[in-house]
């Protein structure tokens, strides 16, 4: 299990050549499914450029980088192609929502299972005195979040 803040930044490399592709800039998740589809690498010394990576092409992830077979599997973003996804850092920083309506704090990480992209939790920060006292809260679901204007809902797993 992984989440995406330790996995940002991360290098990507070719399998066969260990040459360099570009880094993990932000994940694409699923708004239907609750998992990640894509990863977005950003390439270029120079000229950046974001392309996505399907996570099903990924042949391991480290420490330290991400390995794929070739630079080949970098698509183009398809923006507003697909209403059917939702950046995660249009995640980070929204309000979670229970269905209930209980405020369950500011959304701070994703929590994922790498080969598979199943989200497994959303880390919450209920503020810093609280996140001290009591810690920050991960919460759990088996059901996609619903995006409204104001809040992210969210159906808790009960445990």
């Amino acid at each position: 299990m992984r989440t995406f803040t330790l996995l940002k930044g991360v290098s990507v490399y070719e399998k066969e050549s260990g040459s360099k592709v570009g880094e993990v800039n932000d994940l694409i998740i699923s708004a239907t499914s609750d998992s990640v589809q894509f990863l977005l690498v950003k390439q270029g010394m120079l000229v950046k450029r974001t392309a996505q990576l399907d996570i099903q092409d990924v042949t391991s992830f480290g420490s330290d980088g991400v390995m794929i077979e070739d630079r080949t599997l970098l698509k183009p973003i398809k923006r507003g192609s697909d209403s059917s996804i939702a950046f995660c850092r249009s995640l980070s920083g929204n309000m979670l929502l229970s269905t209930e309506g209980e405020q369950l704090g500011l959304i701070e990480d994703v929590y994922f299972m790498e080969e598979l992209g199943t989200i497994v939790g959303y880390q919450c920060s209920d503020g810093f005195f609280s996140d001290i006292k009591e810690g920050k809260r991960v919460i759990k679901t088996d059901e996609p979040l619903q995006y409204g204007k104001d809040a992210i809902i969210v159906n808790v797993k009960k445990s």
